[in-house]
């Protein structure tokens, strides 16, 4: 089990250094989890190598549908110079760059065997967000 603090943005943009992960997803299917929350099934847009991303996220907030595209960004730090930030931070961030942000940690990460795919499981809150992929994609997490 390992406890990372992971941001995740949903918009356009990459932070110097502090990239976890950049790529362009397409909404392949949704799910109505409850009232304001939907479960976003993920591709990625290029077919570059296989990466798969199951999101929850606040559908009153951010309404996305089958087909629609977005960019997800995992940030280790909202500070966009890189430097670590903390609640009280006031002034510029990452977050005035984005439409939609989400802090959590990753509570487990999986692999079955070496070969296999890695499942890298992250909780908002709550909200929960699932990516299954080759190791040497999701490393930085």
């Amino acid at each position: 089990m390992c406890h990372v603090d992971a941001t995740c943005a949903l918009a356009m943009g990459d932070p110097v250094g502090t990239t976890l992960l950049l790529e362009q997803f397409e909404v392949t299917e949704t799910s109505k989890k409850f009232e304001k929350v939907t479960r976003l099934h993920c591709r990625l847009c290029e077919d570059s190598y296989d990466l798969k991303l199951d999101l929850d996220i606040n559908s009153d907030l951010y309404p996305l549908e089958a087909s629609d595209r977005f960019t997800l960004l995992l940030t280790s730090t909202l500070a966009i110079d890189g430097q670590p930030t903390g609640r009280n931070d006031t002034g510029p961030s990452l977050l005035d760059q984005y439409d939609y942000a989400m802090h959590g940690k990753i509570y487990k990460w999986k692999q079955d065997n070496t070969k296999a795919p890695i499942e890298v499981h992250v909780s908002y809150g709550g909200l929960l967000m699932r990516l299954k992929g080759d190791a040497r994609h999701l490393q930085k997490l």
